[in-house]
């Protein structure tokens, strides 16, 4: 059946680029997911157009060929993972921008197209699309569609979910439909929208977004905090919002995290300090300042040890990449796991104490870094590399830390999405009934289970 496959796909598609040899496909069984079990595919296939897309899923349909639609492979919860027998769909070709609507404030997109080159696009324009993750220079929109990820920017701007306006998406039959437009506005029907952001792959294949842009902000003013304890961090970042500061960046990074990215780049980071904040303010002008005066009182009345403000844009510009290499400086040191976990604001500190917990319970290095302002921090267990009972600690330890977060109101995934390294834990935070009404979903768009096989759902 796999053979009459990819014979019909190349004799209706004989122009479409598709690798079988295993030496080829190998780059493809993965994403970014640490200890992840990858399979072998039956091949990869790069889809040009959403008549590409259609096609192939229409003939996977036919031959029940499973598919596993992928975009940049920088996901870190093994949501593009290879499966045995199926066929990778890589959009990673699929990059064009179709309109720039300055008047509408919108942009069309095809999903291979990188987030920093989109950002980059919309600027030449005077316009902002805010979603950043920190993979922003090579993740791919369709894979951010797909996870609906985050960034440093949530706190003020929120996620990918929020600038989706409409999509062009392939249905597990081979059907093109069309959710939302151009309108801000539009509620005719369930929220189809809504519905596929975030689905992983499961549900359609997205093809086509139309995102909301915003007019460009003014240039960053960046602040930095360092403090004794992790605790006094946590109850700088609870200050802040009390003062009603919104900051656009509000960026945490502990004592583990600033010395291994001070050891890799060496930007200037106190290393004695147990946790140091990053805060922004786009405001502009006077209001930027005003904003920084007052994230400056919370963090002092917080117990900083010291405050420091960027001298200029360069200055920042270099801040803020120490925070965006702080998973890369932690894997320089060995394996870095990252995780993704989520509280509310207000029980930040409770995490960050839950973390020490875990790790010296554990005998764990664990270095944490992430959106502190938006409640979602990222601890990355370090492991050396050459130990052979690495990945059994660090499950151990992930379960331990689950705990700890759906004891404190959590979510065990804020931005990475759910794969199949968390879908085993999808029950805990949902509910039985949760799965079941997820469960009934997934058999109306995809009767078949060809899409994604094995991600999201326990």
């Amino acid at each position: 059946m796999s053979a009459a496959f990819l014979a019909a796909l190349r004799a209706a598609l004989p122009e479409l680029r598709l690798i079988t040899d295993p030496a080829e496909t190998e780059r493809y069984r993965h994403d970014m997911t640490e200890y992840a079990h990858p399979g072998s595919p039956l091949g990869v296939a790069f889809a040009r157009s959403t008549d590409d897309v259609a096609t192939i899923v229409r003939l996977a349909a036919a031959h029940r060929v499973p598919l596993v639609p992928r975009g940049a492979g920088s996901g870190v919860s093994g949501g593009a993972l290879a499966v045995d027998g199926a066929l990778t769909l890589s959009l990673e070709e699929m990059t064009e921008i179709l309109e720039i609507d300055v008047a509408n404030l919108v942009v069309r997109c095809r999903p291979g197209i990188i987030n920093a080159e989109l950002g980059r696009r919309v600027a030449e324009h005077g316009l902002f699309y805010p979603p950043d993750p920190a993979s922003y220079e090579y993740c791919s929109i369709g894979g951010n569609l797909a996870e609906n990820s985050g960034g440093l920017r949530c706190v003020k701007y929120g996620v990918t979910r929020d600038y989706v306006l409409g999509l062009e998406v392939v249905l597990a039959d081979g059907s093109v439909i069309r959710t939302g437009g151009k309108t801000v506005k539009d509620v005719m029907g369930y929220d189809l929208t809504g519905l596929f952001v975030g689905s992983e792959g499961t549900l359609g294949v997205i093809t086509e977004a139309t995102l909301r842009l915003i007019p460009a902000p003014q240039p960053k003013l960046t602040l930095i905090a360092f403090f004794p304890s992790v605790r006094a961090a946590g109850a700088a970042v609870a200050a802040i919002f009390r003062a009603g500061i919104i900051p656009c960046t509000l960026e945490l990074m502990d004592r583990e995290t600033n010395r291994a990215v001070e050891a890799a780049i060496g930007v200037g980071l106190d290393l004695d300090a147990a946790a140091m904040l990053m805060v922004e303010s786009d405001a502009g002008g006077a209001g930027a300042v005003r904003e920084l005066d007052a994230a400056e009182a919370a963090c002092t009345e917080a117990g900083a040890s010291s405050v420091l403000r960027s001298a200029d844009a360069k200055e920042a510009d270099w801040l803020r990449e120490a925070r965006r290499k702080a998973h890369w400086a932690l894997e320089q040191g060995g394996v870095a796991r990252m995780e993704d976990v989520g509280v509310p604001r207000s029980r930040v500190p409770d995490l960050l104490e839950a973390l020490e917990e875990v790790a010296a319970s554990h005998g764990i290095r664990i270095g944490v870094f992430g959106h502190a302002g938006d409640g979602n921090l990222h601890p990355c267990f370090v492991m050396e590399r050459d130990d052979p009972h690495a990945e059994e600690r660090v499950e151990r330890a992930r379960a331990d830390l689950f705990r700890h977060v759906l004891r404190l109101g959590g979510t065990i995934s804020g931005e990475h999405g759910t794969g199949t390294v968390k879908k085993g834990y999808l029950e805990a935070q949902r509910g039985p009934d949760a799965i079941r009404t997820m469960r009934a979903l997934k058999a109306a768009l995809d009767p078949l289970g060809i899409l994604n096989p094995g991600k999201l759902l326990p």
